[in-house]
């Protein structure tokens, strides 16, 4: 009789068990893209990240059970490949036209908005005017980003021929390099320069900032036709972040615009058509 008692006893654990750990097993993992991209990531590391993206995928974590989001660290060029072989099941913050377009891919609209803009050094009697154009100015521009009055154009020969630029992988290099006089502009997200200007106090009214916007970023996610969740499922997790005002209090201090949901948010792209 013991020995019955003994082995239902361990049964009704196994059970009581599974059922536990069951939805933790269910969970399936979808893995984001992790693109340097200050304020949305400064770090690619797992055990480092940090920025919009880390507390975006947190926001994602915790309102449901089915899916596990988990950043895999890659850079602005190894995402395309990364993607086409599936390391990776959806790239966030980006844009379709970032050279996605022969790609196979669902593109979603997020929602959200930041944008880019010139920035240079105050000085005494500069205005707005000073960005009217570029013309024999010295630009300071991130190496494989896609600017709107280069035409999207990222080769760093064009750019550095056509505009006189140099070409950093750090904002915050750009942005020191308008301050110490090594550039006359620099184009930065709205949304980073006051995340530098929170951290970097001594440097409060030294920088004129631009009413002229190169190009407003639309984010979108980049949706691999393979990924273990859909389009429709993906956006249920999203806009409940939307409703419970989640979005708002994560993006707002970094200015950037929480707009209301999309009608039609889902748009099929490249070889997907």
């Amino acid at each position: 009789m013991g020995h019955f008692r003994r082995r239902v006893s361990r049964f009704l654990g196994a059970g009581l068990a599974l059922l536990l750990t069951g939805p933790l097993l269910a969970a399936q993992d979808v893995r984001v893209a992790a693109v340097y991209f200050p304020p949305y990531v400064f770090k690619t590391e797992k055990s480092q990240a940090n920025g919009l993206l880390d507390e975006l995928v947190a926001a994602l974590n915790q309102t449901q059970t089915d899916y596990r989001f988990v950043m895999v660290p890659t850079s602005v060029k190894r995402r395309f490949r990364d993607f086409e072989q599936q390391r990776i099941d959806l790239a966030i913050f980006e844009n379709p036209g970032w050279g996605w377009q022969e790609i196979p891919h669902v593109a979603l609209d997020m929602g959200l908005e930041d944008s880019e803009v010139f920035v240079a050094r105050t000085e005494p009697g500069r205005e707005q005017g000073y960005f009217d154009s570029l013309e024999g100015k010295r630009l300071a521009l991130y190496h494989g980003y896609h600017y709107a009055f280069a035409g999207f154009n990222s080769l760093p020969e064009y750019l550095s021929k056509t505009f006189n630029a140099t070409l950093t992988h750090s904002h915050e290099s750009n942005l020191l390099m308008v301050l110490h006089k090594r550039a006359e502009i620099a184009l930065v997200t709205r949304s980073y320069i006051g995340d530098f200007l929170e951290r970097n106090r001594q440097y409060a009214g030294q920088l004129l900032i631009s009413d002229r916007v190169d190009q407003r970023y639309r984010h979108h996610v980049i949706l691999s036709s393979g990924a273990p969740i859909k389009p429709e499922q993906f956006m249920e997790i999203y806009e409940a972040l939307r409703d419970n005002g989640q979005l708002e209090k994560i993006f707002s201090r970094y200015q950037v615009a929480v707009i209301p949901r999309a009608a039609d948010s889902l748009k099929a792209a490249g070889a997907a058509n």
